[in-house]
């Protein structure tokens, strides 16, 4: 069984580790383009380089974990998250800055919720699942938190100096990673079997599992794409669309409130809703808040409603994302073969922020908005064939 401090100091990593480093970009991006002279596509592309790496790694990490726990490998992810900051702050040219980016992104393979999730499933097998809830349930709050918290460090210290706060806390994590249980628990391998039914077993359906996979493969790349080109642009975005920068980033920040939100009501009441229809409700409130998002520049409200419901759909996958492997999948190899699984969506998900980039400055922001939109049906939709294929193989399981 998975002790409470476990999922207690894992959630204050995701909730630290997530706003130093993924959210980065979307508070110092201007910042360094201005005052490096640099493109807004050279400066994003920084990112997008983190989340390449983060794909070429991720089938290796994954194995890591499955065989040696996530004590040791988060832990090396803190020391790289803090080097990778720092780079960040140091760099006065584009091979540097770059460099950096990809030593962030190796640290964020190490130290974000697929890393956490596989630590879960090495620790207690398939009942992970609710410990993975819980996790999500303060690392939904990193954009929250690091976003007004960034604006303020720069303020003061400027983006240089902010980023090195934030390599500092950085090493914070490490206690918080060492903490990790090293060896596998011995009641989660021994409730594995029958924790939760498997209705794809490997030897069984191999065209099943392919057909499971592609799904899953589908929905969660196009939901990467999503959350990183929103992670990098929604402060932005909505500042083009008529909100002042101030209210901007408060308006963006209650995407974090309607993530943890959302887990919360997962957790509370969600542990008899099975992963395949988490999957097509969470995917219902993404399209709903982005269909909320189209009027966003007209009122204030609507703009309140469509952070709050991408937070929400965008929380609740993340969790989907975690179990429903434990659904349609075997967990004995849970960490190599999501790996393997999220490689499309972390290498199509690269090229999000550059795409964003290139449909603001050359069709606005709302433009943006009815792109995202449509990708959300997609998810939607994909989510939709997912639940009625596999949904009757579950019961009748």
């Amino acid at each position: 069984m998975i002790q409470r401090q476990t999922v207690l100091f894992l959630g204050i990593s995701q909730l630290v580790c997530w706003g130093i480093s993924y959210y980065l970009i979307a508070v110092f991006g201007e910042m360094i383009s201005f005052e490096l002279g640099w493109s807004g596509t050279v400066v994003y592309g920084g990112f997008s380089a983190a989340l390449v790496i983060m794909a070429v790694t991720s089938p290796f990490t994954g194995r890591l974990i499955d065989v040696h726990g996530g004590r040791s490998i988060m832990t090396i992810g803190s020391f790289l998250l803090a080097l990778g900051c720092f780079g960040i702050a140091s760099a006065h040219s584009i091979p540097h800055y770059y460099l950096s980016w990809m030593v962030l992104g190796v640290a964020m393979r190490l130290t974000l919720y697929d890393a956490a999730f596989a630590s879960l499933v090495h620790i207690a097998g398939a009942n992970a699942k609710l410990p993975k809830s819980q996790v999500t349930l303060l690392g939904g709050l990193a954009s929250t938190v690091f976003w007004p918290i960034g604006f303020f460090l720069a303020d003061f210290f400027g983006w240089r100096g902010a980023l090195g706060v934030y390599s500092f806390i950085a090493l914070l994590t490490i206690p918080l990673h060492l903490a990790i249980p090293k060896d596998r628990g011995l009641v989660g391998m021994a409730n594995q079997k029958s924790a939760i039914p498997h209705p794809l077993p490997l030897a069984q359906s191999k065209r099943a599992r392919t057909i499971a996979g592609s799904l899953f493969v589908l929905i969660f790349t196009l939901l990467n794409f999503l959350n990183s080109a929103m992670s990098a642009h929604m402060i932005n975005l909505l500042a083009g669309l008529g909100l002042t920068a101030a209210l901007s980033v408060w308006v963006s920040a209650l995407r974090g409130v309607g993530q943890s939100f959302a887990r919360l009501c997962e957790v509370l009441f969600g542990r008899r809703l099975h992963s395949l229809t988490l999957t097509v409700f969470a995917s219902s409130l993404l399209l709903t808040g982005f269909l909320f998002g189209l009027l966003s520049g007209r009122f204030l409200a609507m703009a309140l409603i469509f952070s709050f419901l991408f937070g929400a759909g965008n929380g609740l996958l993340t969790i989907a994302r975690g179990s429903l492997p434990l659904v349609l999948f075997e967990t004995a190899t849970y960490g190599a073969f999501v790996g393997k699984l999220l490689v499309p969506g972390f290498l199509f998900s690269a090229i999000a922020p550059l795409v964003y980039t290139w449909i603001i400055d050359y069709g606005g922001e709302q433009a943006a908005l009815i792109f995202s939109t449509v990708l959300a049906f997609f998810i939607f939709s994909c989510s939709l064939l997912l639940n009625k294929k596999f949904s009757a193989a579950n019961k009748s399981a």
